[in-house]
């Protein structure tokens, strides 16, 4: 997106991110995925419910495909209250909300089960509530699945290929840490231009869940996809506090009701996604490698040395203290 045009939505969006007419309260929603992507269907569902709560006195338009900008772009819109909400990967809203840092720890969480009763649980609505030092109000949580590496002509089996290989990461420094500690070499990009740098060669892999990896089309030019699983970092849906504090308390329930019932609903939709991804990038000739996962664990180790002593330190201790549901 040029800055002339990202100025110009800016301005529109200025101007309506919730307005009223006649007596309705419609609140715009940006985010950066495909229309058949879950997080859209869900946020789609958003506004059903949204309508039905308030007897049509709530609505939410979508913008998706990234039509307003980056993720961070419109978190910034969102901080001046210029677009109501979005969808934001956990990794992305680290520089804005610092305690976000601890979703980006490898291999943090047992398995699905364990990570859902943390996000669920008072650790995740506590970190989900720093989000108001940066003038945003989170809401709950998507599901992102889990992160894994995808290369174009090199297989990663194990930490030991890494050296050499330059790897796309999110603008995250937890992101860049993981890949550099294990010898890789951390190349931040944004997704929209990720597809031409695996084709012209300006990076030799990314790593992505498999939705993201299938519906990018990314497996057209990556032959490997090696299922390490190494991070499993959610997605955070947030709003513009300026415009959720000016909302009336019966409006916020509303919201956050309409909010709770579209994650329920992306979490199934989810599942089957990423279950048909796999599938059909298989049927497409990529080779899904399944690997020792202890090797990239032990590599890692030193990252989690590092955050000894600090509050996302205490954090990695209180997530592996919770007890799995009985």
């Amino acid at each position: 997106m040029t800055k002339f045009k990202y100025l110009v939505l800016c301005c529109v969006v200025v101007l309506s991110a919730c307005v009223k007419q006649d007596d309705t309260v419609i609140l715009r929603i940006g985010h950066s995925l495909d229309m058949e992507h879950s997080v859209h269907k869900a946020m789609d569902h958003m506004g059903d419910q949204l309508a039905l709560y308030s007897n049509n006195t709530m609505q939410i338009k979508l913008y998706p495909n990234a039509q307003l900008g980056s993720e961070r772009e419109m978190l910034e819109l969102l901080q001046i209250g210029s677009l109501a909400m979005t969808k934001v990967s956990a990794a992305a809203i680290e520089g804005f909300v610092p305690e976000m840092k601890v979703y980006g720890v490898p291999y943090l969480f047992r398995d699905n089960a364990h990570r859902w009763q943390v996000l669920e649980s008072e650790i995740g609505r506590e970190i989900l509530s720093y989000t108001q030092k940066a003038h945003l109000t989170g809401l709950g949580y998507y599901d992102a699945g889990s992160r894994s590496f995808y290369t174009t002509d090199k297989k990663v089996e194990s930490p030991a290929d890494l050296p050499g290989m330059k790897i796309r990461v999110m603008q995250s420094p937890s992101a860049v840490a993981m890949v550099n500690t294990m010898g890789g070499t951390a190349t931040p990009i944004s997704f929209g231009e990720l597809y031409a740098a695996l084709q012209q060669g300006v990076v030799d892999g990314a790593e992505n869940n498999p939705p993201s990896f299938f519906l990018s089309r990314h497996y057209e030019i990556s032959k490997y996809y090696v299922l390490d699983e190494h991070t499993a970092v959610p997605d955070v849906i947030v709003a513009s506090k300026h415009i959720f504090d000016n909302l009336t308390e019966q409006q916020q329930t509303w919201l956050q009701m309409a909010v709770d019932d579209s994650i329920e609903l992306q979490k199934k939709l989810w599942k089957e996604l990423e279950e048909r991804s796999l599938r059909e990038v298989k049927a497409a000739g990529v080779e899904v490698i399944y690997p020792d996962k202890q090797p990239f664990v032990d590599a890692l180790a030193p990252l989690y040395e590092g955050y000894k002593g600090t509050a996302i330190g205490d954090y990695i201790e209180r997530i592996r203290n919770v007890k799995e549901e009985q």
